[in-house]
């Protein structure tokens, strides 16, 4: 038992200054990249740093079995050149009984990252992308969804409008019962339109059956109301904007996602994309087991053996082509042309087999 805590609090001391480490290096590339984007748009330094902040936890999430593996590697090496692993295997523990600790290790680490890691990176990606917005076009342009329907909200020199809409098609490029709030550029209300469906397309919205009031304190709004039966108004929304918003998986909180993932298909939309990605963040712990296991097939012996770089290079590219595995079978998913589960947990699944084959094809103990 002491043996086992020994390993599992080594390898996670090991783990903590790994990404302490690629934390600290994605901060400073990041920070460059973004003082170089808005060093001409009058944005401060102290805001740009803020946008650091909150894009480097997302960057830090995705490179997470990258981690495993070079901290794995570490260990594995450290212990085997102070000949630990010999002592370990001589008192007749084999090498798959010392990896027990480091793989319960790596599945709390997932497990964590997964309930307490994922919403953190949600909420903050989330907010960089508002802030991003608006300090590159000068106005944020907003995309919600709620019992009551669609909601988005589009910016201009001119104001802003709220728009709402019961439902709308996958594409999210017609949306139907829709409601028009525009206001001035001082925050008072405009006028209302009101359209059977709205299109959008080449900068603009194309309402069909729509009635307009003016919302002026002198007129009264039913009065002074308009009927047309085609109209159009100019927008600052785009069909991709549109689908970037509610497509982002990576910004909804895994805990939300269920929910977001009804809220979506009642409106209309096509919730694939965020179905997989559940499924996905709910697989991650076994996959970062299984480069856990991948790391050690190749570094579990004593460094006399020679071949250490072979070995290292290998585990790391066999590791990188699981990931792309992993990526490739999610893109599959999200297109339909594999089901959902066997995106998400074939390539864990296969990979946690592929290694405990290498290590028991490995293991001489």
């Amino acid at each position: 038992m002491k043996l086992d805590l020994y390993f599992g609090r080594k390898f996670f001391t090991i783990f903590a200054g790994i990404s302490g480490v690629f934390f600290l290096l994605m901060l400073l590339i990041d920070l460059v990249e973004q003082i170089s984007r808005f060093s001409a748009s009058g944005v401060s330094l102290t805001d740009i740093f803020e946008l650091t902040l909150l894009n480097t936890p997302e960057g830090l999430y995705s490179i997470m079995p990258l981690i495993m593996i070079l901290s794995t590697i570490t260990l594995f090496l450290g212990l085997a050149r102070s000949s630990e692993l010999v002592v370990v295997r001589a008192s007749g523990r084999s090498a798959l009984r010392s990896l027990l600790s480091p793989l319960i290790v790596a599945a709390t680490i997932g497990t964590l990252t997964v309930a307490m890691f994922n919403p953190i990176v949600a909420a903050t990606s989330k907010r960089y992308n508002e802030l991003f917005e608006a300090y590159q076009s000068g106005s944020a342009n907003a995309f919600s969804i709620s019992k009551e329907g669609l909601w988005l909200r589009q910016g201009g020199k001119d104001g802003q409008t709220v728009i709402r809409a019961a439902r709308a098609n996958p594409e999210g490029t017609t949306f139907y019962d829709v409601t028009f709030l525009s206001y001035s550029a001082d925050g008072g209300p405009m006028r209302r339109i009101e359209a059977e469906w709205a299109v959008l397309g080449n900068g603009q919205w194309t309402l069909t059956h729509a009635k307009v009031w003016p919302l002026n304190p002198q007129l009264n709004p039913e009065g002074a109301a308009e009927t047309f039966a085609e109209m159009t108004l100019p927008s600052s929304l785009t069909q991709e904007r549109i689908r970037d918003s509610f497509g982002l998986p990576s910004s909804i909180s895994i805990w939300n996602l269920p929910s977001y993932i009804a809220q979506l298909e009642e409106a209309g939309f096509s919730a694939r994309r965020h179905a997989v990605w559940l499924q996905m963040e709910l697989a991650r712990p076994m996959f970062l087991m299984a480069m856990v296991l991948i790391a050690s097939a190749f570094t579990m012996r004593h460094t006399r053996s020679g071949r250490t770089g072979i070995a290292v290079l290998a585990s790391i590219m066999l590791g990188f082509s699981l990931y792309y595995i992993r990526n490739f079978a999610q893109i599959l998913g999200e297109n339909g042309q594999i089901p959902i589960m066997l995106a998400a947990w074939a390539p864990p699944s296969a990979s946690v087999l592929l290694a405990l084959g290498l290590l028991l094809h490995m293991e001489d103990g």
